[in-house]
């Protein structure tokens, strides 16, 4: 091997000499002029904030105790016209020398004396709004829109301003608007040894909060659990700005690493919850409890993309599902969600479902295996090719015994009571004994037809739920930016009826699906039976429940004599039963922005053999309300009718109505052939006041608009 010169030895060293002099020299003359420096620096700090952000800030004194080390005291930050911000006795911070060289600040310690944070809003006000200006991202100088860069260029931001040893001692937190005080008090919180403990005090001993563990943010490792002394942690200000009760014991959370490779930021993470109570109307009437739930979450971002990656995993007491979550933000947003579970053993499912949730459900005995899959895709350029597949699959799945709700009970007599508006109504006796019950065998074939027609079509054919019209009732709520239920089955109806409350919220949604479910593939209840159940306690007006009520309210007779005419018009009330009378001009017939309802629907009876094809509306010129209610029927107007349809507690079915007038009917768009049964109707002026006009013409708008909708979200538009 070849011996370096000596010569270029001696050249190195002395360059390598020279070199350090230098620098030596530089920082002995920086060391000289630090002070003049430092206030250098802050003079041009106090300036900027007052300049961009009206901020008047004042520091007492400021000076380096160390070599790498600045103290201050003496510290004020009152923005121009607004309520004093920061006030801060003694503050100590140092930086690591190294990551300095090479551009990098990464605190070394921190300590801080007698310090208060006040943030105001009264009456609009805020003290703290010029927080809320756009600022130049300097996260982001050659990521090129790469938003993995900006990822890992923001994590190594936060964890710089970490600082590896941190004394803070009396550190006052406040908030305060028109109607929420809070106040919290550091009395301490140390990282020593990359051991964190704290205590803080909660509006004055309301409660006190702690934040242990472990925090290495130099290796990029957190461990660190809060909760509080002997007591739940309670978070009333969520309560009082948006109405959620919100509190648990302990609450962990874990950044095991950060790494980069291959384009992507990988964020490997775990978050786990202890006695999570939750209570809102929206999610459930009541409170609901997670004993003990958690997930290990990998975080992928890309370029473009943010996920949760495949290999993380949800754990809700002894069941665990692997969730795959991916948001695209560019070219075009996409959204993509699949869940998956090995199968699992059924009752330990159902003994992990949150405490509060299913109280139909409550106590229920199960036996077998289920297994759920999910996959949904949606390209927001391409709604209406969303993708939406649930699956619950089962093995040698079945129903031991019953919990707090036999579901077995529909296959024989039983009472059913209503509820209007949270408050129940008379009982009916669902079965023989009550005078108004009637056998499938002795309702109208007309009217059952009917009502399928234009509420489920597939009832006799699917397992509880039609795929195809929750996929088209997503693209539809996506077009309009507005969540809008539909899709619903008999089966659902019959079961949100007969078993559950009437109120709106996720829990009661997913309480009646897991049910429907049940039914359905156990076959606890035969199709014909559930059809059967379903016409004899469904609401048809105010207080009128089951179609042998119905059919006599209505018309006078019994199920089993109902004509085409009369069927198609019970059909159409049963998405908004409490309109049904409004239907009808004061001489008991229909209104004519009805005939295109029966002409679209009775036409759809046709094509499957349910009747025989109708030049002259299906019926429509049929129908007649009994005599002794034509008193009761007037003019409505149509904020009273709009108010009758807001009151109808639930309407999930999708019915089938009628298309807006002068466009291609149903058939037309379907085969692209004339249709000649479909007649224009006209609107009849006689002995009718312009108000009286204007009203009809508002209302048959309205039933049209809905009829577009209410296709679309069937699968049938």
């Amino acid at each position: 091997m070849r011996r370096l010169n000596p010569k270029y030895i001696r050249i190195a060293g002395i360059t390598f000499l020279c070199l350090f002099i230098i620098g030596l020299i530089a920082g002995i003359i920086a060391f000289s002029k630090r002070e003049k420096l430092l206030r250098s620096a802050i003079s041009k700090a106090t300036a900027k904030a007052k300049r961009d952000y009206n901020l008047d800030v004042k520091i007492g004194s400021a000076h380096f105790s160390g070599l790498s080390t600045v103290s201050f005291s003496g510290i004020t930050v009152v923005p121009e016209n607004r309520d004093s911000l920061v006030s801060i006795s003694n503050f100590e911070v140092s930086v690591k020398l190294w990551p300095l060289l090479f551009g990098n600040m990464k605190l070394a310690s921190v300590k801080l004396d007698n310090g208060v944070l006040n943030l105001s809003n009264v009456k609009g006000v805020k003290n703290f709004d010029f927080l809320f200006k756009k600022k130049k991202d300097t996260t982001d100088t050659h990521s090129g829109g790469d938003i993995s860069v900006v990822a890992n260029n923001l994590i190594n931001q936060v964890l710089y301003k970490i600082p590896d040893e941190l004394d803070i001692k009396n550190f006052t937190i406040k908030f305060h608007d028109d109607s929420i005080n809070v106040k919290l008090l550091t009395q301490y919180a140390l990282i020593k040894n990359s051991n964190l403990s704290s205590a803080i005090i909660v509006n004055n001993g309301e409660s006190t909060l702690h934040f242990t563990g472990k925090m290495r943010p130099s290796d990029k490792y957190i461990d660190v659990k809060f909760y509080a002394d002997n007591k739940k942690v309670e978070l009333p200000f969520i309560q009082k700005k948006f109405g959620m009760k919100l509190s648990f014991d302990t609450i962990s959370t874990e950044l095991k690493k950060v790494e980069r490779s291959d384009g992507e930021t990988r964020i490997y993470g775990y978050w786990a919850v202890k006695n999570l109570l939750i209570n809102h109307p929206k999610i459930a009437s009541n409170d609901i409890i997670i004993p003990s739930g958690s997930i290990d979450a990998n975080i992928f971002i890309g370029e473009n993309y943010v996920s949760i990656d495949s290999s993380s995993a949800i754990h809700i007491k002894d069941v665990t599902a692997n969730p795959y979550i991916k948001y695209t933000l560019k070219p075009v947003k996409v959204y993509e969600v699949k869940l998956h579970t090995d199968f699992i053993d059924a009752q330990k499912i159902f003994s992990s479902f949150p405490i509060g949730t299913f109280d139909a459900l409550e106590g229920i005995q199960v036996a077998g295996k289920l297994s759920y899959n999910l996959n949904f895709y949606l390209d927001t350029s391409k709604p209406d090719d969303v993708q939406f597949d649930s699956s619950l699959k089962q093995d040698n799945f079945h129903i031991v015994k019953y919990g707090r709700t036999d579901l077995n009970k529909l296959n024989g007599p039983f009472v059913y009571t209503p509820y209007e508006k949270g408050k129940p109504m008379p009982s009916r006796m669902i079965g023989p004994s009550n005078p108004d019950y009637t056998p499938i065998g002795k309702i109208s074939p007309y009217l059952q037809h009917a009502v399928m027609t234009a509420e489920d079509p597939t009832f006799f054919k699917h397992n509880g739920f039609v795929e195809e019209a929750l996929r088209k009732s997503i693209a539809i709520d996506f077009k309009e930016k507005k969540f809008k239920r539909g899709g619903s089955t008999i089966s659902m109806q019959l079961v949100k009826n007969a078993f559950l409350s009437r109120q709106k919220t996720m829990v009661r949604k997913v309480e009646e699906t897991l049910i429907v479910w049940m039914i359905e593939n156990t076959h606890i209840i035969s199709k014909t039976r559930m059809l059967e159940v379903y016409f004899n306690i469904i609401e048809w007006a105010k207080n009128v429940y089951g179609v042998g009520e119905a059919s006599r309210y209505y018309f006078g007779k019994s199920p089993s004599e109902l004509n085409l005419g009369e069927s198609i018009y019970m059909a159409s009330i049963v998405p908004k039963p409490k309109t049904g009378l409004y239907a009808f001009e004061p001489d008991g017939s229909l209104k004519g922005y009805l005939a295109n309802y029966f002409n679209s629907l009775g036409s759809m009876m046709a094509m499957n053999g349910y009747t025989q094809r109708d030049s002259s509306n299906y019926g429509f010129y049929d129908v007649r309300l009994r005599s002794a209610l034509r008193q009761k029927v007037a003019t409505v107007d149509t904020a009273a009718l709009d108010k009758m349809n807001q009151d109808d507690e639930d309407n999930d079915a999708v019915p089938v109505v009628p298309q807006p007038e002068k466009k291609p009917n149903f058939f037309q768009r379907l085969f692209g052939k004339k249709d000649t049964t479909n007649k224009k109707e006209v609107i009849d002026t006689a002995g009718k006041s312009k108000k009286e006009l204007r009203q009809e013409r508002r209302e048959q708008r309205r039933k049209e608009k809905e009829a577009k909708k209410k296709l679309q979200e069937n699968g049938l538009f």
